[in-house]
């Protein structure tokens, strides 16, 4: 990520979650989520795809994200650090299905249709790149701006690796590209899942927002006792 204003107390990640133009951009991004849910969880079925099945089960975890992110715009900030929590455990949860999942579909032998694959990996991307442009200035603040923001991104890299997973199946004529492309986003999901209950147990502990730089997700901008400077 490239670098942001830093946010260093509550009351400025509560004043980012009041904006107009936040609450719009998530039910822009709500809607968009739900209709891909529903193409991609069709197209997986009939082609086949463990990793279109992963991606629109994806899409449904990220509509009810942003539904979530809408209902508690303007709480305090407890509050939005323990929503921000159980949805980094559904992201949890979402992770560990999808490499059960792959690991026992390695055994089946079926091959997806990789031409299903691409067209419909092409439209989640469009669709996941347009939410995340809408997001990027939103991408500071506290654990539940951050976990929206993480989950259109990793969307957005998960997208890229569907495509390259249909090219892997149309070149080889198996299922193991498909199946590795399912595994990497599980592990994505982990991760973010990982980094989102830091930032929120920390926003527990010293009841602010998490100061967050532009080198990469979770970073700190600067020391913690430097943040405290603002008071």
């Amino acid at each position: 990520m490239s670098a942001h204003c830093h946010h260093h107390h509550h009351d400025h990640a509560t004043e980012g979650h009041q904006t107009p133009g936040y609450r719009r951009v998530l039910w822009i991004a709500l809607v968009v989520n739900a209709l891909m849910f529903a193409i991609e969880i069709v197209a997986g079925v009939a082609a086949g795809s463990m990793s279109l099945l992963a991606d629109s089960l994806d899409f449904f975890g990220d509509a009810a994200n942003y539904g979530i992110a809408l209902l508690v715009l303007g709480s305090g900030l407890a509050v939005r650090a323990w929503t921000a929590i159980l949805k980094a455990a559904t992201m949890g949860v979402f992770g560990a299905w999808v490499l059960g999942s792959t690991a026992w579909l390695a055994f089946q032998g079926s091959v997806p249709d990789a031409h299903a694959m691409g067209v419909v990996g092409a439209l989640a991307l469009a669709a996941n790149l347009g939410v995340a442009i809408l997001l990027y200035r939103f991408r500071a603040g506290d654990s539940n701006m951050r976990s929206v923001w993480l989950c259109t991104r990793n969307d957005a890299l998960g997208n890229l690796a569907v495509l390259a997973a249909a090219l892997g199946v149309f070149g080889t004529g198996t299922a193991w590209p498909d199946l590795i492309v399912a595994a990497i986003m599980g592990s994505l999901a982990l991760s973010a899942a990982w980094q989102v209950i830091r930032d929120a147990r920390h926003e527990l502990r010293h009841g602010k927002a998490r100061a967050t730089g532009g080198a990469g997700a979770g970073e700190d901008a600067h020391p913690e006792g430097l943040a405290d400077t603002s008071h």
